[in-house]
């Protein structure tokens, strides 16, 4: 039996424990995964603790006043059920400012939704994440319409679902373009082809998304850290390369910032040990 606990303790007046740096932040992120990751991985028999101070649910407010929103570190995820933020990021109440769309796109009310954040609660927040995952639904959906473009007609007539698939396009076609670069243009023959395109897509993804923001916060990179990672629903482990099943490394990067180093992020995951055995595997 493997408990989640959140505990707080109503005497307990100290001041809200924020980290206050970006660095710091990114650790603490990096920290709660690592945990969360393990704890299934210990004996049966195990737990882990989530401290939070009562003010952030208005237990102890002053005259009645709701809590101010105090969070460190603004996520851009998936909505997929099986990513809960706080829970696989080991963070509490009022630790993260989470904005949620499939395929994790940023549409201009998701950009909005980050502004805001970076712009009034300045004083705490110090890190601007996002976060893929493996198996996206939305990416395998992109990744099908490259494939067999007459499947793109199953939501052609949705605007709403266009949109998110056609944000995706672009990362799909630089992980077809690293695929063929690093295993020649018979890739595509390959029994586990689309497995593998899938794979590297989300990666790519999470970083163009990661390094869109970069851009669009540039003036304000002195006081906020931009990164990214994705979240492998088998091993629980927030990662950024696709290695082999046994590696245990939790790792949010930073996001490239040329063409250049976009296009050598993509070899690299193409490259990676576990994207050579999608690519032989048929299942």
């Amino acid at each position: 039996m493997a408990d989640i606990i959140y505990r707080y303790d109503v005497d307990d007046t100290h001041k809200k424990d924020t980290p206050d740096t970006p660095e710091a932040a990114i650790r603490r992120l990096e920290a709660g995964n690592r945990q969360f990751a393990a704890m299934l991985d210990g004996p049966a028999e195990s737990s882990t603790v989530i401290h939070f101070n009562a003010a952030d649910l208005g237990l102890s407010g002053i005259d009645g006043k709701a809590p101010k929103q105090s969070p460190f570190a603004a996520v851009l995820s998936c909505a997929d059920a099986r990513v809960p933020l706080e829970m696989i990021l080991g963070q509490a109440c009022n630790d993260l400012f989470v904005v949620r769309v499939a395929g994790n796109v940023l549409g201009a009310e998701c950009l909005g939704s980050i502004d805001y954040a970076v712009n009034a609660m300045s004083d705490s927040l110090k890190v601007l994440a996002v976060l893929g995952h493996s198996g996206c639904g939305a990416v395998t959906a992109a990744v099908d319409a490259f494939i067999e473009p007459s499947k793109y007609l199953s939501f052609a007539s949705s605007h709403p679902l266009r949109a998110i698939v056609d944000r995706l396009f672009v990362a799909v076609r630089s992980g077809h373009q690293a695929l063929e670069t690093v295993y020649s243009q018979q890739v595509e023959e390959r029994p586990g082809y689309r497995k593998a395109l899938i794979s590297v897509a989300v990666t790519l993804n999470a970083a163009l998304q990661a390094a869109t923001l970069q851009s669009e916060f540039h003036d304000k990179l002195d006081v906020l850290k931009v990164v990214y990672g994705v979240y492998d629903l088998a091993s629980r482990r927030v990662k950024v390369t696709l290695e082999a099943e046994d590696d245990l490394t939790i790792e949010l990067a930073t996001p490239p910032e040329t063409d250049e180093s976009f296009r050598q992020l993509g070899l690299l995951v193409a490259g990676s040990s576990q994207l050579r055995e999608l690519l032989q595997s048929s299942l």
